[in-house]
Parts: structure tokens; C-alpha cells; sequence
């Protein structure tokens, strides 16, 4: 996703779930700050480096893919953009474990993660909700790839169509993708830009859908092909219907963590959203890359309040400008803690499922700190909430 829904459509699910303006802010703030802080920032306001929660393609092509790089790419993008779905999928009969570890991390909707992401964020302040918010739409835009360098899940080939809708039915276009990074995509020539196809395994070209381009991330796209791993079996994605699922479920969930709600998978607040239903299938539907503006027209009208557009400087010097005292409860010390949380979380789980393609987690919390140091401000916080249980 981008941030017309990322940082707009989750200020109106905020403002329909029953928060305020700003806290609505803060929450979209926080989801877009998702695909905004990377090392290369963190280095330049002093924070810990692996509060990470992406990576610059500066940084992707600088990156390692020996064993140790692996772990740390997947730690990020499986951990805030490719949320695995089903952590003990199986696949064919005599699939080999190397594979199948990678299979098992296949980005997917309502999976047990999710509710663990959702529930991990309860009380833990606006920041944790923004990037619970962030994980759980990205799992409908890029359900079916995963966020490891992998070729065998993530390649895609020839056999890329977008459904056009046409009167009542739609018309069949092949994608064609070009590898020019400076090149805009164009949706009514049906060009995108995609990574360059690379024949080896972990080449960072196929991470995520890089072979697919943006084209996953755009509301409007209706689309088929054939997934590397899908034995041939066509799959098909309609993200106008798949968007509007993840509007509604984000509207739950955020109900759910300003309440004593539980969240649950596979529920949504459809009633909540009703009033504005066709207005938003509408937006989600129409062809262009960038739905900034309709978006934002819509939140305006849900608060009656001015929605400033996203600034990614805005709370940097209040992070760099604090003492060691007063660091941590900045609004960025609030976010980087709630991101080193939500990456503990996830990498944990990759590595008690017996999958080690995150690398090795231990359970501070049952064995002590053991850990990389940056992860010490996650145990004195946790410690802290322990204490006011």
C-alpha cells in the first residue's frame, strides 16, 4: 500500500472507530512513519538502529545476503509488510525444508500473527497502534508473496493480466513491466516498473512483490497470474474488494484497542463504515496511482478538522534535541519502542515455529536479556508496564 491508504484512509478508519483528531493523526502518522523509518534516519536523529522497519533501496542494494543479512532483512519486512500468514503451512508431500520454511512465510490475511500484532499494540499508545495498523492492510495488499529474498515464492512472469472493468464485465490487459526506476507507471498503457529478474534464489531483486512492481499496492487493480509457488494454479486478486475488507477490519481493530474489546480475525466493521460505503468503493476503485486527495477530502468531512499532510521531519528534532532521560517519551521514542516490540514479537514466533530464516530469538522475558542491545529499551519498558499492572 502507499500513503493515500496508509496515512489518509487510516486517519478516516480512526475518526469512524470513535479517536479524535489528533489521535487520529498520531495513528496515521505512525502507520506511514512505517515505510519512512529506516536505518538511514535512525542514524541521523541517534536512535537504535534496529528499530528499523524498512530499508532504502540504497540500503537494499548495499545490503548482504549471506545468512546474518538474511535474518536482518527478513526481521523488517516480514515483521511490518509481509506479516506470514500461516507459520506451519505444509506444502507438497516432498517439499524440502529449505523450501518450505520460505513457503511458510507467505504474507497472508487473518492469520494468528495478526491478532498477536493487534493485541501487542493495546496500550501501548498511539505510535503501536499506527504501525498494528500498517502490518494488518498490508496483509491484504501483499498477501501471496513474502518479505525474504526468495525467487521461488516471489518471481512472477509473462502471465500478469489486469481486469479492466468494461460496461458490465471486464476486458483482459497483459501487464508489461519495464525495470527503468525512473520511469512512472502508467496505468492506461498497462506499464510498471518491476525489479530486474535475477536467477539467484536470494537476490534482493525478490524480496517481497519487487517483480511485481507497485502494481499490488494500487487500490484499483484487479489482476491474475501465476505465483511462483502455486504449482500453475492461477491466482486472482481484487484489491478494490480485498482494500475495502482491510478499511473495515482496520475500523475494528482500532475499536477494539481503544475499548476492552477483544480482537478477533475475520471480523469487520462493516456497520461502522456503512454510511460512507459507496463513497469509499468509489475511491477504491478508480484507476489512477495516487488517491491522496479523495482520501483526505473524506477525512475532512468525517472530523470537520484540517488533515495536514504527512511530514516526515516533524517529530525528528524533538527525538534528536532530548536527554537520554526523556528520549523514550518523545513521540518517536513512544514509536521506535513500540517498533522494537512488534519486530521481537514476530521473530520469536519465525523461530519457535522451528523456522530459522529470522535468525535466533530468545524469550527475554523467560531467560533473560541475552540480546542485542538495542532491545534493552524494549525490557526496561516492559518492566515498567509490568510494574503499573
Amino acid at each position: 500500500m502507499q500513503m493515500d491508504f496508509h496515512y489518509y484512509a487510516t486517519y478516516c478508519a480512526a475518526v469512524i472507530a470513535g479517536y479524535t483528531h489528533d489521535e487520529s493523526l498520531q495513528i496515521a502518522y505512525s502507520d506511514q512513519f512505517t515505510d519512512c523509518c529506516s536505518r538511514t534516519l535512525l542514524h541521523k536523529i541517534k536512535g537504535p538502529l534496529n528499530a528499523a522497519t524498512t530499508q532504502l533501496q540504497l540500503e537494499l542494494m548495499d545490503a548482504r545476503t549471506d545468512p546474518t543479512g538474511l535474518h536482518d532483512i527478513t526481521r523488517i519486512w516480514a515483521s511490518f509488510h509481509f506479516l506470514p500468514g500461516d507459520l506451519g503451512a505444509i506444502k507438497e508431500k516432498y517439499c524440502g525444508k529449505r523450501y518450505l520454511n520460505k513457503y511458510r512465510l507467505i504474507c497472508n490475511t487473518n492469520g494468528e500473527l495478526l491478532k498477536d500484532t493487534v493485541e501487542l499494540a493495546r496500550g501501548r499508545g498511539t505510535q503501536a497502534a499506527g504501525i498494528a495498523m500498517h502490518v494488518l492492510s498490508d496483509t491484504w495488499a501483499h498477501r501471496y508473496f513474502a518479505g525474504t529474498p526468495t525467487l521461488a515464492i516471489n518471481n512472477v512472469n509473462y502471465y500478469f493480466y489486469e481486469l479492466v472493468p468494461e460496461g458490465d464485465n471486464y476486458k483482459e490487459v497483459q501487464i508489461k513491466f519495464n525495470h527503468d526506476p525512473g520511469s512512472v507507471d502508467d496505468p492506461e498503457k498497462g506499464i510498471y516498473t518491476n525489479s530486474l529478474y535475477q536467477g539467484n534464489e536470494n537476490s534482493i531483486m525478490n524480496l517481497g512483490h519487487g517483480r511485481a512492481g507497485h502494481f499490488p499496492d494500487y487500490s484499483y487493480a484487479r489482476y491474475k497470474y501465476l505465483p511462483a509457488w502455486g504449482g500453475y494454479r492461477e491466482i486472482l486478486k481484487d484489491n478494490p474488494s480485498d482494500y475495502y475488507h482491510a478499511f473495515c477490519q482496520m475500523t475494528f481493530a482500532l475499536r477494539c484497542l481503544r475499548t476492552d474489546e477483544e480482537f478477533e480475525t475475520d471480523v469487520y466493521d462493516f456497520d461502522a463504515v456503512k454510511p460512507w460505503e459507496n463513497e469509499i468503493k468509489n475511491l477504491l476503485g478508480k484507476r489512477r496511482i495516487d488517491a491522496s486527495a479523495d482520501w483526505k477530502a473524506l477525512g475532512e468531512k468525517l472530523s470537520g478538522c484540517e488533515i495536514e499532510d504527512f511530514d516526515i521531519d516533524k517529530y525528528q528534532n524533538e527525538y534528536a534535541d532530548a536527554d537520554e532521560e526523556t528520549r523514550d517519551d518523545t513521540f518517536l521514542g513512544r514509536y521506535i519502542i513500540a517498533a522494537l516490540a512488534q519486530k521481537s514479537m514476530v521473530t520469536n514466533r519465525i523461530f519457535t515455529s522451528g523456522n530459522p530464516i529470522a535468525g535466533v530469538s530468545i524469550d527475554f522475558e523467560k531467560s533473560g536479556f541475552r540480546g542485542i542491545k538495542d532491545f534493552q529499551k524494549l525490557a526496561k519498558e516492559n518492566g515498567r508496564r509490568h510494574l503499573h499492572d
